[in-house]
């Protein structure tokens, strides 16, 4: 089920800020009335399309910080896995250089709670996910506005890497539709004309686009 347009899942859980320190109460309150948040679950430390990944967000992270959009990401693994990774040599296929906080969800509440958990999975009586296939999270990414709602949600399975660079597409969008009242038509960039919610307006769109 999609969770676009509901608040976004509270946790407080360990992370890894700044690529170097673990803290113990990591939450995306901290954000509220203040950023934008960019959130995204990746599968698992030490493999193969998660780096390049969670380096094109470094090499981006800029580009987000201009808009006011904080990114964070999450994966299944524990925050001293996170941290060993963060000291690998990009070289050595690890992500050293990121910046940006990724939390620990090695019992995986927050990917179940986000939806976004892989495999075949259920309760036992004791409470505790039992799996069939791979307890990691999809690659999942959530944009999630200042108030706290989630606008916009992408989930890819395990092969397929994400666009980075769609990322910061939607935050323009959602940028110009608080701004300016409007909405956003297909393949809409920064700069384009965008359209009024209103059969005039899809028609004044259409007949010039």
């Amino acid at each position: 089920m999609s969770l676009v347009g509901k608040k976004a899942p509270l946790f407080n859980v360990p992370a890894v800020i700044d690529g170097e320190e673990i803290v113990e109460n990591f939450s995306l309150e901290q954000y509220l009335g203040k950023k934008d948040v960019i959130f995204f679950f990746y599968p698992k430390d030490f493999t193969f399309v998660c780096p390049t990944e969670i380096l094109a967000f470094q090499e981006k992270l800029a580009e987000f910080e201009k808009r006011g959009v904080a990114v964070v990401g999450a994966s299944c693994d524990t925050e001293e896995s996170h941290l060993a990774w963060l000291n690998l040599p990009k070289a050595e296929g690890g992500i050293q250089g990121v910046t940006y906080p990724i939390i620990a969800d090695p019992v995986k509440t927050v990917a179940h709670n986000f939806g976004v958990l892989a495999g075949d999975w259920n309760y036992n009586e004791e409470g505790e996910l039992n799996y069939q296939g791979l307890p990691v999270a999809y690659r999942a990414t959530f944009l999630i506005d200042k108030e706290g709602t989630i606008r916009h949600e992408t989930v890819n399975d395990l092969p397929l890497g994400r666009n980075i660079d769609e990322m910061l597409r939607l935050i323009d969008a959602l940028r110009h539709v608080e701004k300016f009242g409007e909405v956003c038509p297909a393949n809409w960039e920064e700069g384009k004309e965008a359209m009024s919610a209103t059969r005039e307006g899809v028609a004044s769109y259409l007949s010039k686009n």
